[in-house]
Order: C-alpha cells, then sequence, then structure tokens
C-alpha cells in the first residue's frame, strides 16, 4: 500500500480510532444489511478479459435489478466496457457498502486493511485466503495480528466492524433485493421465492440456483470459511425477512453456536421450518470437513442435539433437501401443522408394496383411514380392487381419471390423513393423455390438505408436466424415498414445543460433587455414588483389595455377586476380561479374585447382581461450544456394535427422555418382547433425566460420564457400571 492511498484512506475515514476501541464483531448487523442490500459496490481485480473471475464479477453486479452504483478498482485500465476503472480503492470518493476481491491471495491483506482504513462497510473473498502473512508492519492505525493470512484479515475486519463473507465462497444474491454480488456466472433471471438459504459449500450454492425446481430464494449466500460473518448471522438476517418462509442450511462445521441456537429458536417459536444438511457423520467425512473448512467440524451427535432441540428438520442428502424445500415451499400445510399419517395412490401393485416397504423403512407414518372412506373408494374402484391406504386404483377402466380424483379426494377427507400423494413415475405420455395432471388439478380444488406427486425416477419424470404441476401448487417430489422423507418433515412440522426451562440447582450437591471431580478421577464405588445422589438406582458396591475383604463384602451384599476390576488404568473393564458375572458362592469368589488380581491388580469390585431387562447406556458427552450432551443408546456389548443412540441438549425432561427411548431401535425390546415382560418406562425416563441433571449441575466439570449398562426391566432401571472422567484442568 502506497502512502498515498494510506492518506487518502485516513481522510476518507476519521473514526477509525474509535472503531480501533469497539469489541469484535461490534456493528456486525448494519454492516451485514449494508452488504446485502448494497447500493454502492467497489469491484478490486475488475477485467475485461472473457473468463477471467475479473469480468464475471463486472457482469454479475451489472445484471443486478437493483442497479448499484459501481466502482471498477484495477491499475492495469483506465477503464472498462466503457466504465471508468480507478486505479486503487483509495481513489474512490466515499466509502462503499460492499467491496468485491477477485484478487490473489498475496494481494488481500492490503486491500481489506485500506477498505477498514476507508470505512467501507463490507467485503466478499472469493479466494481461499491460504497465503502467508504479509511480511512488515502494519500502517497507521492498523491493528497487529499474528498467525495465518486468515487470521489478519478476521482482525482487521472486525476492529473495523466490516461485514465479511469468505474467504473462499461463491459471493450471495439478494434475489428479493436485486444483487448479484458473485463471480460466477448464474442464470440471467435468477429463482424468486420464499426460501433462504445459507451453504458453506460454494458447489452446493451454484446447484441449488440451478435446480430448476419449483421453489426460489429471498437470499441465497455461499458463506465459505466465515472469517467474520456467519451463517447464523446470515440466517438470522434472512428471518427478519417477512418474505422467508422457509430457511435452508448447508453446514460442514458448526459456528457461532449461541447465535445458531437463537435463530433457530427463533424459526421454531415461528413455526418457519428449518432444513438442514451437514457433513461429517462419519469419521472419514468428519477428517474431511475439518481439512476442508479449517474449522472444528461439529460431531454428528451435536448436530442430531441441536435439531431435536429446535424441531430443525436434518435431511441426508442433497435429494432429500430438494424434496423437502419444494414440498414447504409450494406444498400446503394444514392449519395448526399437519397431524396423522399420509395416505398414498398409486396405477401399479408392485409400486405400491414397494412404497410401503419404503415407508416402514423411514418411518412415515401411513393412516389408518375410517370405515367411511373405505366404502367411498369402494364405490369409486373397478371390481376386484381393495379399498385401503396405500390404494392401487389401476384397473384400466374408461373412467380412471374420474376414479383417481374421487379416490384422491376421498382419501384427503379423511380425518386421520394429513397430506396426499399420487405415486406415480409421471412419465412422457405420448398419446397425449392428461388423466393425472388433470385429476390431480380437480382434486386440489376439493381439499386444502397437503397433495404432492410422488415419483420414482427423476430422470423418468416428463418436465413439462411437473412444471405445470409445480405452477398450480403441486409439489412434484422426484424420487420415492427421498419423497417420502419429505412427507415425513411435513408430518413432524409443528410439532415442536418449547424446551424445558433448567431445573434448580442443588447448591450443596453441585458442590460435594465439583470438589470431587476436581480432586482427580472417580473410581466406580464413587461414581455409583455419584448415581444415587442424582436419583439414579445403582446397583450395590463395595470396595476390596483382598481376599478377606472380597469375601466380606460378598457376606453382606448376598450372592450371587459380580467381581469387577476397580484398577485406575482399566477404563473398559470387559474388553480387559475384568468382569466376572454370577458367582454364586465363597469358593467361586475366592476363585475369580485370584485370577483378577494376578492379571490386572488386587484392586476390585464387589457388585450387587442385578435382575433381567434390556441393557442401554446412558451418559454425557462434550459437545464443545454446545456444552455437555447427554446421550442414550443400546447398552452392554451393543453399544460399540449397533449404532443406536440418541443425542439430547440438556435440560432433558420425562417427555424428552421418552422421545430419545422412541427413537431407538431398541425400544421395542423395552415394551416387552417374545414373552418378555416390559419394562419400568417411568423408571428408564427418571434415570435419563437423572443424568440430565448431571450435565446440567456438573457438566462443566466433566470430560464424559458413562452408566454402561442400565439394567432396564419390570422391577426399575439399575446402573451396573459406570465411568466417570473428569474434565481436564
Amino acid at each position: 500500500m502506497t502512502a498515498q492511498e494510506s492518506r487518502a484512506a485516513t481522510a476518507a475515514h476519521p473514526s477509525r480510532a474509535a472503531l480501533d476501541r469497539a469489541p469484535p464483531g461490534a456493528g456486525q448487523e448494519p454492516a451485514l444489511r449494508a452488504m446485502l442490500e448494497a447500493r454502492s459496490v467497489a469491484l478490486v481485480g475488475a477485467s475485461p478479459r472473457p473468463g477471467t473471475l475479473g469480468q464475471r464479477m463486472v457482469a454479475e453486479v451489472a445484471r443486478s435489478p437493483a442497479s448499484p452504483a459501481m466502482y471498477l478498482v484495477n491499475p492495469r485500465y483506465r477503464e472498462i466496457g466503457g466504465v471508468p476503472c480507478h486505479p486503487s480503492l483509495a481513489a474512490l470518493p466515499s466509502p462503499v457498502d460492499l467491496v468485491l476481491l477477485g484478487v490473489p491471495d498475496a494481494a488481500l491483506a492490503a486491500q481489506v486493511e485500506l477498505a477498514a482504513r476507508r470505512g467501507d462497510r463490507s467485503a466478499v473473498i472469493f479466494g481461499g485466503a491460504y497465503g502467508p502473512v504479509p511480511s512488515g508492519d502494519p500502517g497507521p492505525g492498523e491493528p497487529r495480528s499474528t498467525g495465518s493470512l486468515r487470521d489478519r484479515i478476521a482482525t482487521t475486519a472486525r476492529a473495523a466492524g466490516m461485514a465479511l463473507c469468505g474467504a473462499g465462497c461463491m459471493g450471495f444474491v439478494n434475489v428479493g433485493y436485486g444483487l448479484r454480488a458473485i463471480g460466477y456466472q448464474e442464470p440471467d433471471q435468477l429463482p424468486a421465492g420464499p426460501v433462504a438459504l445459507v451453504t458453506q459449500s460454494g458447489s452446493v450454492f451454484s446447484a441449488m440456483l440451478r435446480t430448476r425446481r419449483a421453489f426460489g430464494y429471498t437470499v441465497a449466500v455461499s458463506s465459505g470459511q466465515e472469517l467474520v460473518t456467519t451463517a447464523a448471522q446470515y440466517a438470522r438476517h434472512a428471518l427478519d425477512l417477512p418474505q422467508t418462509r422457509v430457511l435452508a442450511l448447508v453446514l460442514e462445521a458448526m459456528r457461532d453456536t449461541d447465535a445458531l441456537r437463537q435463530v433457530l429458536e427463533a424459526a421454531a417459536v415461528r413455526q418457519i421450518p428449518v432444513v438442514l444438511l451437514t457433513a461429517g457423520r462419519s469419521a472419514a467425512g468428519r477428517a474431511l470437513v475439518t481439512a476442508h473448512s479449517g474449522a472444528l467440524a461439529g460431531a454428528d451427535g451435536a448436530w442430531e442435539a441441536l435439531a431435536d432441540a429446535y424441531g430443525v428438520h436434518r435431511v441426508a442428502d442433497l435429494a432429500e433437501l430438494a424434496d423437502t424445500l419444494e414440498l414447504f415451499t409450494i406444498g400446503r400445510r394444514a392449519p395448526g401443522g399437519p397431524r396423522g399419517g399420509i395416505a398414498t395412490v398409486h396405477d401399479s401393485g408392485l409400486e405400491r408394496a414397494h412404497t410401503a416397504d419404503l415407508a416402514a423403512d423411514l418411518g412415515v407414518p401411513f393412516a389408518r383411514v375410517g370405515e367411511t372412506t373405505l366404502r367411498r373408494l369402494a364405490e369409486v374402484l373397478d371390481p376386484g380392487l381393495e379399498p385401503g391406504n396405500p390404494l392401487d386404483m389401476w384397473g384400466a377402466s374408461a373412467k380412471a381419471q374420474w376414479q383417481l380424483t374421487e379416490s384422491l379426494a376421498a382419501l384427503a377427507e379423511d380425518p386421520a390423513v394429513a397430506a396426499v400423494a399420487l405415486a406415480v413415475d409421471l412419465v412422457t405420455e405420448y398419446d397425449g393423455d392428461r388423466s393425472y395432471q388433470d385429476a390431480l388439478a380437480d382434486a386440489a380444488r376439493r381439499t386444502g390438505k397437503p397433495l404432492a406427486v410422488l415419483a420414482n425416477i427423476p430422470s423418468a419424470v416428463d418436465p413439462a408436466v411437473a412444471g405445470e404441476l409445480r405452477a398450480a401448487g403441486i409439489p412434484v417430489l422426484e424420487s420415492a424415498r427421498t419423497g417420502l422423507l419429505a412427507l415425513g418433515h411435513l408430518l413432524a412440522h409443528g410439532t415442536w414445543s418449547a424446551r424445558p426451562g433448567p431445573p434448580p440447582v442443588n447448591i450443596a450437591r453441585q458442590d460435594r460433587w465439583l470438589r470431587a471431580l476436581r480432586s482427580g478421577p472417580l473410581d466406580a464405588a464413587d461414581g455409583f455414588r455419584l448415581l444415587g445422589d442424582y436419583g439414579i438406582r445403582a446397583a450395590r458396591a463395595r470396595r476390596a483389595g483382598s481376599a478377606a475383604a472380597v469375601l466380606a463384602a460378598a457376606a453382606e451384599i448376598g450372592y450371587p455377586v459380580v467381581l469387577k476390576t476397580a484398577e485406575p488404568a482399566v477404563a473398559h473393564k470387559s474388553d480387559a476380561g475384568g468382569v466376572v458375572l454370577g458367582i454364586r458362592d465363597a469358593a467361586g469368589l475366592e476363585a475369580a479374585y485370584a485370577d483378577l488380581a494376578a492379571r490386572l491388580g488386587p484392586r476390585v469390585l464387589v457388585c450387587e447382581t442385578a435382575g433381567p431387562g434390556t441393557e442401554l447406556s446412558a451418559g454425557i458427552i462434550s459437545g464443545a461450544d454446545l456444552g455437555p450432551l447427554v446421550v442414550v443408546g443400546a447398552g452392554g456389548v451393543l453399544v460399540e456394535h449397533l449404532a443406536d443412540r440418541a443425542v439430547a441438549l440438556p435440560p432433558v425432561d420425562a417427555a424428552g427422555a421418552g422421545r430419545m427411548l422412541s427413537g431407538l431401535r431398541v425400544a421395542r425390546l423395552l415394551a416387552g418382547f417374545r414373552g418378555q415382560p416390559p419394562a419400568d418406562l417411568g423408571a428408564v425416563t427418571a434415570a435419563i433425566t437423572g443424568v440430565s441433571a448431571i450435565a446440567a449441575e456438573l457438566g462443566s466439570a466433566l470430560a464424559a460420564l458413562d452408566v454402561n449398562p442400565l439394567i432396564c426391566g419390570p422391577d426399575g432401571a439399575v446402573a451396573v457400571d459406570v465411568l466417570v472422567e473428569p474434565a481436564a484442568g
């Protein structure tokens, strides 16, 4: 940066000293609005050369319906396409709302610092900002920064109160306002609609703008590395737009979690659907996300807990995202939120069975329709076709369109039906037959309930027919699997209830166990006492360090007993062969103790034998910025071999514990299986709420707590092993 540039920037922004004193992030909200609704844009690196980032930036901003004032910046050119080109930002007459930085990494720090001194409100950094930190001392009034180039850029922008999109992004479009702040060519007519999209992936940003689906955007942001401005801040701005009715988030790293939680809660209160796609569910995926994003990727359990807490609709892939957005965007919503199940009408017996299988696998319920509906269907169908749900109505009748219309209408009028889908392939009809679209249009006029098409093969869908139906407000879901999942999201929407308030803290209990945790690891006996203090029933246990002490403990507890190693170095007792079950007499106990002492050490725990029941695990893990998380899943040896668990943010009340249990595959064992008596679910949920209370009172002092197994039987829930890991430091 030249001395002339520095003097010009300082003169343009005499209040720099005040900004230096501002806390990080100060002024972000007005700066973000200035960015997304910019009236003046400087394009640094503007170029006339076709195919370059600089040329595309100019072309895209010039196509903005809002017609912002454009200032081209590049010392190599005096004009581009008849528009004057300035040698530097310092040559501009006044600060601008938005600076687009289409420059190499080596020039980024200097350009951001110049923009900050000038008082420019915001910037977009398309490049990755991976380069080295520029050498030399910072300029006058410039904040000092150590570390990476990204750190220096972020420090500069935060101190100046600038909003910053990127680095490593594709920019943004504000469709409602009419601004195209992108460096890559997108359609002339961007799709307008009620969806606000924030994605950390540039590829997803471009793909979603080009889906040709029946939804459009208020704003769409490629947020990239989020060096300053985060996904949560964009989402908060979008929620304030009256046109936003659906929020779509595609995230690979969890940042600014407090703000994100506030946004999700605000959306839930207003019943605005939030559809979330995350990456990093597998260990390999987490490693790739961390490497790509430059930030610690949120473990999938944290995303799961966040979604559960605020009624967020998590999707597994982009196809499910597109189907779900289309259904929420142009599909109708039953007053007060959908209740009940779905109904489907088919023109194929095999496809009907296939859909039923898929729905069962995915947990999407079919409505149990009433006798009145069944009688109406029987009057409509050809002989030999059975009324029901799902319904096969194909009989090659000349009245097929009428039969289809009446079938859809009859199912829609059933009180148990929340949404209806015509499950057909929607292929091109070469004979010009319009039965499907006309029947759907007729049925749509007769019901206010959600009505959609459920196709099977996206590439087989006739685009013209799909476009006609979408224009009429009938979503076309392009895959049976993703379409059913989208319908499941529709059924679930509106069922969110406010999170329970924090329970009262037992100060004496909290202080007692905080002191214990700070003094070092708890052994199993202390862990059992901890559980008991929080109302979680635990098997009686006694420490012992000799054969005589072991026999005395067993005499007190009563046979049969369980013998476990209590050596601190053995965290997972079963894996080390450190647990002996069903010891029925003193001779067996002496032999078992001699073996454990010889192999693992003399310290053991003599425990009461719990009765039969289903084994669960319940515990607490650290959720990084989210704080402690409550985890419930299959227990015993299944905990590592069966990926069956639910994660929630504390506090978890009885209703929340019930929801966690209901989502587990092992839950059906709790209800009684093959003649076994059902577990005492009240005791099981009480144990889970007890674990939640531990998380609320002691979470900051815990690295992890693991109750495994928790034996759940008809006589209650009993913890038979516990591992407590204090937080480091």
